[in-house]
């Protein structure tokens, strides 16, 4: 695991358990240059605030450990 790859999982770590707290979880599909790509699991899936879950916990935990990164965002795949 690259230190890019380490750094991203650090700080989904310090996010998932407010995830886990309403059943949902977070996992990284890609790093494209300065963009992460994630996919959202469980009560996540469809959840009418997970955009705001998105842009406010877990872009701006992200961009906190890795500042190099400039967005992140969700995919299906």
């Amino acid at each position: 695991m690259s230190d890019l790859n380490k750094r991203i999982e650090e700080a989904l770590d310090e996010i998932r358990p407010f995830l886990a707290n309403d059943g949902g979880d977070v996992s990284v599909e890609g790093v494209e240059g300065a963009t992460v790509k994630v996919k959202f699991h469980g009560a996540c899936v469809g959840c009418k605030v997970s955009d705001f879950t998105l842009k406010g916990g877990i872009e701006a935990t992200i961009k906190r450990y890795v500042p190099e990164i400039d967005r992140v965002i969700a995919v299906d795949a």
